[in-house]
C-alpha cells in the first residue's frame, strides 16, 4: 500500500504542477489525457484523485496557511514544484487525519528530493514542521485583527 500512495502523491503532484502552469482545474479533458500517460495503478490513481481534488477544494485555506509560514515571501513566487507538493502536504496534514503528520512530511520531503532543487528536502520540511505546529489558519471572519 505505501509503494501505491507514494505514486499517488507523485502523481497528484504532477497534475497539480501541470494544473498549475496551465492555469487551469485538473479535471475534464486535461485529466483524462494525464491518467493515459501515468503509471499509477488504480489504487494510487484513486489516492491521488482524491488528494488534487481536496487540495483544489481547500486550495484558499491551504494557501493561507502557507503563507502564515513564509516569511517575507509569497505562495504564488515559490517554485511550481515546491509550491504544489507543499500544497499537497498540506492538505493532507489538514484534512487527513488518518495519515500521521510525520509520515506526510517525510513522504513530501522524499518526493521534494527526487523533483525539485537540491534545496526543496530541507525547504519542504521547514515550511511543513511549521503547518503541522500551527494547524488550521484562523478564518479571515474570526480574526481578531482590525
Amino acid at each position: 500500500m505505501a509503494n501505491s500512495r507514494r505514486r499517488g502523491r507523485e502523481a497528484a503532484l504532477q497534475l497539480l504542477f501541470a494544473s498549475d502552469l496551465e492555469n487551469q482545474l485538473a479535471d475534464g479533458q486535461n485529466r483524462e489525457a494525464f491518467w493515459e500517460l501515468c503509471t499509477a495503478n488504480p489504487k494510487g490513481r484513486k489516492f491521488a484523485e482524491d488528494l488534487v481534488d481536496g487540495v483544489l477544494r481547500h486550495l484558499l485555506l491551504i494557501d493561507q496557511a502557507l503563507a502564515a509560514c513564509l516569511e517575507n515571501f509569497e505562495v504564488n513566487r515559490l517554485a511550481a514544484v515546491d509550491r504544489n507538493l507543499l500544497r499537497l502536504a498540506t492538505f493532507e496534514l489538514l484534512f487527513v487525519p488518518d495519515v500521521p503528520p510525520p509520515v506526510v512530511i517525510n513522504e513530501a520531503i522524499e518526493i521534494a528530493k527526487a523533483f525539485g532543487t537540491p534545496d526543496s528536502g530541507r525547504f519542504v520540511n521547514g515550511v511543513l514542521d511549521q503547518i503541522r505546529k500551527n494547524g488550521m489558519p484562523p478564518s479571515p471572519a474570526h480574526s481578531t485583527d482590525r
